[in-house]
């Protein structure tokens, strides 16, 4: 039986899902705002992050958020849910088929609870602490590849710290060589979700923020698999550079993500 809280994420999931897609491709110009260089908003994230606010607070009212567009309250031990609009908000100006809606919920800093909406395929990602992972209520979990040459790897190129892009390429091309393939597909939550239902093998990326992979991170651990930073620890939702995968194929990833960064982030 899912919790009070899981049941309410996934309405405001779902009802943030409609907004965006009822207005898929009526983004003009005017309606894109910068908040850094190649970080873009739109009047969409933002009323999509109303929605999943307002619906969560009907319920909850007494608890705290972590949201990208508008509320920052940091400093929580009790409940903090943790949303991100839209994930993927530059391929959803042009239309590229590939976004989502992230939320999850902390409780004393643990991520107890996410789910990722991929509105377009009708695809509902959940999970819950101790529960599992779940596509659409089928379980899920992590693939069975055990070789690093047969695994499909998904990663992000980091435009928030463009200063490191040239050591991350260095480690780009180490896997891109070791791997089946690569692949960038614009959405770091969609790419945790497809980690833990068996679509590919492994993450990685650097400089994401906390509600980029928050409820990835849930997700990946009931499915089965494992999500560290840069260093191997636990401190990802703090320094934004994340590695998931499954186990076997984590583990060899995270060396070659050693062998590049060791020195430079996450010490």
């Amino acid at each position: 039986m899912s919790s009070k809280y899981l049941k309410v994420a996934i309405r405001a999931a779902k009802l943030a899902g409609k907004f965006v897609l009822d207005n898929l491709g009526k983004i003009s110009k005017e309606d894109v705002g910068l908040k850094k260089t190649s970080d873009f908003v739109t009047f969409v994230d933002k009323e999509s992050e109303k929605l999943i606010i307002n619906k969560i607070r009907e319920e909850f009212p007494d608890h705290s958020f972590l949201a990208e567009e508008s509320i920052k309250e940091i400093e929580t031990e009790g409940y903090r849910w943790i949303i991100d609009p839209l994930d993927g908000t530059t391929n959803y100006i042009h239309r590229f088929p590939v976004f989502s809606i992230s939320i999850a919920l902390e409780y004393k800093k643990e991520i107890i609870l996410g789910v990722v909406n991929d509105p377009l395929k009708k695809e509902i990602f959940i999970a819950e602490k101790g529960k599992g992972a779940f596509l659409n209520k089928c379980p899920i979990q992590v693939s069975s590849v055990k070789l690093f040459k047969d695994s499909l790897i998904t990663t992000g190129f980091p435009f928030r710290s463009k200063e490191f892009l040239d050591t991350y390429l260095r480690l780009f091309k180490n896997i891109f060589f070791k791997a089946s393939d690569l692949r960038r597909a614009g959405s770091a939550a969609l790419d945790l979700a497809y980690v833990a239902c068996g679509r590919c093998e492994a993450f990685f990326e650097i400089g994401l923020s906390p509600w980029d992979i928050a409820a990835g991170e849930i997700l990946i651990r009931e499915a089965g698999g494992v999500i560290t930073d840069f260093g191997g620890g636990d401190r990802f939702l703090l320094t934004g550079n994340i590695v998931a995968g499954t186990p076997s194929i984590h583990k060899e990833l995270l060396e070659e993500v050693k062998g590049v960064f060791s020195g430079i982030t996450d010490k």
